[in-house]
């Protein structure tokens, strides 16, 4: 209960998008502070770390073990899902959030903030690979390399073709000394996205 002439604050009591309406509301009635309001959006925007978001990455993808496998698995109501077909779907389900992150602050234009991400997924799946994790991932062994590389790929082409090479240098220079054995293969995705258009998943 508030004391008598304490004012109650109704903003401690909403909910997350009540907030994005009494923002919205905020910023229409006082133009004035959109200015600002960007300001703090930018700063939201680009704050990317790339071990953070390498840990997330880590822990999403390990989480998925053979109890949400068996439930994907095996005779559905649409035919036989094979275990190595649903083992990949989970685990790609697992780390779309993160990539359309990624893709977010690149349209935002906090690139730099998308390529920490970027780094951070590589990173993440590499430190999965290196564990050798039980559960989905046993199903589904080329899931992290095939994975990263495929994130690079989508990050790349989002690039402008000149200027996909300095990009993936950036993105490459960021994560050699954590994925050393991938670094072959991560230099052919830049060569890749440079040398064409879009790159094909397998």
């Amino acid at each position: 209960m508030p004391r008598k002439g304490e004012v109650k604050d109704a903003l401690d009591r909403l909910r997350s998008g009540e907030y994005a309406h009494v923002l919205r509301e905020l910023l229409k009635r006082h133009r004035d502070l959109r200015q600002e309001a960007n300001r703090i959006a930018e700063s939201l925007i680009d704050d990317a770390s790339v071990e953070a978001v390498a840990e997330e990455v880590t822990d999403l993808v390990s989480s998925i073990g053979c109890e949400e496998l068996g439930g994907c698995a095996g005779r559905q109501s649409w035919g036989y899902v094979e275990p190595g077909e649903a083992a990949w779907d989970l685990l790609e389900e697992s780390i779309e959030g993160i990539r359309a992150d990624m893709e977010r602050r690149f349209e935002a234009g906090m690139k730099p903030a998308a390529e920490k991400i970027c780094q951070g997924i590589v990173v993440g799946l590499h430190d999965v690979d290196r564990t050798k994790s039980r559960g989905a991932l046993e199903w589904a062994p080329d899931f992290p390399a095939e994975a990263a590389a495929w994130s690079l790929s989508i990050l790349l082409q989002r690039y402008p073709q000149g200027q996909r090479r300095a990009a993936g240098n950036r993105i490459l220079r960021g994560v050699e000394e954590h994925v050393k054995d991938w670094l072959e293969m991560m230099e052919r995705v830049v060569s890749e996205a440079t040398a064409r258009k879009r790159r094909k998943r397998r």
